[in-house]
């Protein structure tokens, strides 16, 4: 062999070697830990989990502990990216632009504004990434899962417990409520109020006023029940209230207003809150949603599509648009004085010393919870 030969060759070996070694470093760079976050070699995935508000304390209580709790159980290498909207569509949008571009495998969306969020579902979409719609309906027909409760049930148990006091209180059958209804932009409200008009269309109840609070904010359902209270008083003898935020809002306006005794006030969500009201006997009732099933479910789907699966579905749910949604809807249950043990207590969402502190002792004791 020429010595030319031999020394290209050899050039040509080395060459090899070194590319192949460029190679390696640029492909290990790529997936250590400096890659961006979504499914890496070892099929570990990241879950996007988006919630719209803080007004309302079971996000924060409930909701994200036991979606991210769940998660853990089912991936230990799985990581949730969590961001809240604070009311605002324009940020959660934002929110969810930032969680796609850091590479999601799912995303969990609470939308503040079940409208506004379709167009992160559409730009999902674009990437092939699944959203499931969490606890309120996305106007979308591309949502993968919606995971929520029979809202409409929801409001039928509010509005029937209502009801039903009132004639235990042997109040006329005419008699005048008013009815402070959920967020304008969140798709759930829609539904409890269907269902409460359900029940109180057909029960005879005069109702005086109603409002729909922006952003479920207590705030500005107080101001406008401080506003009935000077034009209607005494004769305001109920209160439907769809969840327990605005009902504390509402409530102090009726005290500040001189309504006394208190008129029968729904709530919803069994925000301690709402619970210790119950107790002092301020609130009537509230509605419990089992919130640890609900982002349990939640997080058992975002691991499953994480995965390439497609569970089965054991409901469906329409949007406002008409899309049929796979979906999975949970029980909602009443809440009064009389069973606070048998639900919240029961099913470890609080205990009875986080229910039961001095303000609320001789309440506890009177009723039982101890």
């Amino acid at each position: 062999m020429k010595k030319t030969t031999r020394r290209a060759l050899v050039l040509s070996t080395a060459l090899a070697l070194s590319v192949s070694m460029l190679t390696a470093c640029s492909n290990a760079t790529q997936t250590g830990g400096d890659a961006p976050s979504g499914s890496d070699d070892d099929g570990a995935a990241t879950i996007g989990l988006l919630l719209p508000d803080n007004v309302t304390e079971r996000y924060a209580a409930a909701d994200k502990p036991y979606f991210e709790e769940r998660v853990a159980e089912l991936c230990d290498d799985c990581e949730v990216l969590y961001a809240n909207a604070d009311g605002d569509a324009a940020k959660q949008q934002q929110q969810a632009e930032s969680m796609l571009t850091q590479g999601v495998d799912v995303l969990v969306l609470d939308p503040f504004d079940g409208k506004a969020a379709a167009a992160i579902v559409n730009q999902a979409k674009a990437k092939s990434i699944p959203v499931i719609s969490y606890d309120r309906l996305i106007d979308s027909a591309d949502v993968s899962y919606y995971v929520s409760f029979d809202n409409e049930k929801v409001g039928e148990l509010q509005a029937q417990a209502l009801v039903d006091r009132m004639k235990e209180l042997g109040l006329p059958e005419d008699s005048g409520i008013i009815m402070v209804n959920g967020s304008p932009t969140d798709p759930n409200a829609a539904q409890f109020k269907k269902g409460a008009h359900n029940i109180i269309d057909a029960s005879g109840l005069t109702v005086l006023a109603e409002f729909d609070t922006p952003g479920w904010e207590p705030p500005k359902a107080q101001d406008w029940v401080a506003g009935q209270v000077t034009k209607f008083g005494d004769d305001i003898t109920g209160v439907y209230d769809a969840n327990d935020d605005t009902a504390g809002g509402a409530i102090a306006a009726l005290k500040a207003g001189g309504i006394d005794p208190l008129p029968p006030v729904t709530g919803q969500d069994a925000a301690l809150s709402g619970i210790q009201r119950i107790l002092s006997g301020d609130q009537y009732m509230t509605v419990y949603k089992a919130f640890k099933p609900e982002a349990y479910k939640a997080a058992e789907l975002a691991v499953a599509l994480s995965e390439g699966e497609q569970p089965e579905a054991d409901a469906t749910a329409d949007t406002a648009s008409g899309a049929s949604i796979p979906s999975f809807l949970l029980t909602p249950v009443a809440v009064t004085v009389d069973n606070i043990k048998d639900t919240v207590v029961a099913d470890g969402l609080y205990t009875i010393d986080q229910i039961c502190t001095a303000a609320y002792a001789d309440a506890c004791a009177e009723h039982g919870l101890k």
